[in-house]
């Protein structure tokens, strides 16, 4: 059930269970409005490990990065800031308890990742038979539905094109019929989330969010590469990987171990066909590897493609996935003193040891 404004949200219309019209209405309540207005005008916090960036970081800050389809729930006595980036038709999706401060981001990129990926984010935030007060905030999904704008998402409640607007209603559709009760504080998404350059082209306003545990504070937010860690590009090749793994189908990728405060990368295999896949398209160009790698090749970061690109130049260099998990054992990544991430070394120490043992 979604609350806004401390009161329940009530959608008028004989199928107001149904997504869409649950999602227009939520874009038009004053409150929401009025809240993405005060998102919109908050400046946006450009996020860096690095200590010569000059960008925000904080001595000592620890902070939990999501990427897509990852989710993580971290302890305000552990963690200072959680947040996500690189969102275009993607949503970032905030959950926190008010009571105790755990928070719970995903990054969600499609629908069929909604109930499975809810109740993921759920199981650490609160007692499934509580009635704790669970703040929500969503944010990112631009407006690619259409040049015209939302008017003409608003005209035509049965014809969305595009990736955010279905991804949204889901969303919101999934919050309502749930038992559980959410606040709805912030709906920075589609039209909200979108601004347009002279030739009446749409981009997404932000890209990313941050969240401050203890306090509940939301933040739009910018991570550079040194701040997408640990492991970055395992961590993206899992996620290409995921998409071949009946196991993962329908259901966030976990990353972060609370009680232990470290990564937990749960090992993957990638196949002759990715490794295949990955070769044609390191031959590509720039061009051509939007197009072919993007929902919204218009509007991506300017490093998406060196991304990509990095992914590929891993596989070609790590063909066998078993050398990336040696017997098939996570990677582990622990906090330093300062707040960064390194590599355990007794994981990895133990593995190497049942390699040889094997061998």
């Amino acid at each position: 059930m979604i609350y806004v404004g401390g009161v329940p949200f009530q959608s008028d219309g004989p199928s107001s269970s149904e997504g869409s019209k649950i999602l227009l209405a939520l874009m038009e309540h004053p409150t929401l409005v009025s809240a993405s207005c005060s998102f919109k005008s908050t400046p946006e916090r450009k996020f860096s490990a690095s200590e010569d960036s000059g960008l925000q970081r904080g001595t000592g800050c620890k902070w939990v990065y999501v990427f897509q389809r990852e989710y993580a729930t971290v302890d305000p006595a552990l963690v200072d800031l959680v947040g996500t980036d690189e969102a275009t038709t993607c949503v970032g999706l905030a959950i926190r308890n008010h009571k105790s401060g755990m928070t719970s981001v995903g990054h969600l990129d499609s629908p069929d990742v909604v109930e499975t990926g809810l109740t993921q984010m759920l199981s650490l935030v609160v007692d499934q038979n509580s009635d704790e007060m669970l703040e929500v905030h969503l944010v990112g999904g631009y407006n690619d539905s259409s040049p015209q704008g939302m008017d003409s998402v608003i005209s035509n409640h049965t014809d969305h094109s595009g990736f955010s607007f279905p991804l949204c209603a889901k969303i919101v559709e999934t919050l309502e019929k749930s038992d559980m009760v959410f606040h709805l504080q912030t709906l920075h998404v589609l039209e909200n989330n979108t601004k347009q350059d002279s030739e009446g082209n749409a981009y997404p306003i932000f890209n990313g969010f941050m969240v401050e545990p203890s306090t509940g504070s939301i933040f739009p937010a910018n991570f550079d590469r040194t701040s997408r860690c640990p492991d970055e590009v395992v961590r993206r090749i899992r996620l290409s990987s995921s998409y071949e793994d009946p196991s993962w189908n329908g259901r966030l990728l976990e990353t972060y171990d609370i009680p232990t405060d470290r990564f937990v990368i749960a090992p993957c295999a990638w196949t002759i066909r990715q490794l295949q896949i990955a070769m044609m398209l390191q031959n590509l160009s720039d061009a051509q590897i939007l197009l072919t790698c993007s929902t919204s090749p218009s509007v991506e970061a300017p490093d998406f493609v060196e991304n990509e690109r990095r992914q590929w130049d891993y596989l070609k260099k790590h063909p066998d996935w078993k050398e990336t998990f040696p017997m098939k054992q996570p990677r582990i990544f622990e906090r330093t003193p300062s707040g960064r991430w390194k590599r355990s070394p007794v994981a990895r120490a133990d593995a190497e040891s049942k390699l040889c043992t094997t061998e």
